[in-house]
């Protein structure tokens, strides 16, 4: 198996792994950084969306072999404290419910928050569609990334 250095939440980590191992999967399994889900495989459902330098990619298909030179954050990376301003807007919202798809919600969110900060309700929905919520907090992710807009500008 190859050996692999990815700078991770700011740091490098090395790691031996097969290169089309996906990133989802040296996160969870290797790095034991378990705030990014496995939702489908497929990257149709959001929960292992992370930064990719800055922009917000689906884990599950993304093979650690191409990744190299690249800056990769997690939702352990987005900020130290869990203090983000998504964050703290989810939890003055009450978006979780199971709370499973949230880690990815929020990286989208905030790859897309920084490519518009003043976005419309209808700017949000659209960014925020490819992110699937088995219990519907739809309504409340669209508040949640509404209010953390409104804190960060």
């Amino acid at each position: 198996m190859p050996n692999y250095t990815l700078k991770i939440n700011g740091k490098s980590v090395s790691f031996k792994a097969d290169a089309d191992t996906p990133l989802l999967w040296v996160l969870r399994d290797e790095l034991n950084m378990v705030g990014t889900k496995f939702g489908c495989g497929i990257a149709q459902c959001g929960a292992c969306t992370v930064h990719i330098d800055g922009t917000a990619m689906r884990s599950c298909q993304l093979q650690v072999s191409m990744l190299e030179n690249e800056e990769i954050t997690t939702i352990e990376g987005l900020s130290a404290e869990g203090d983000h301003p998504l964050q703290e807007a989810w939890k003055e919202v009450d978006v979780p419910q199971c709370g499973y798809c949230q880690a990815g919600q929020i990286m989208t969110a905030a790859s897309f928050l920084k490519e518009n900060p003043n976005p419309s309700k209808e700017d949000i929905r659209e960014a925020m569609q490819g992110n699937i919520c088995r219990c519907a907090a739809y309504n409340r992710i669209e508040k949640a990334v509404a209010l953390a807009a409104d804190k960060m500008s």
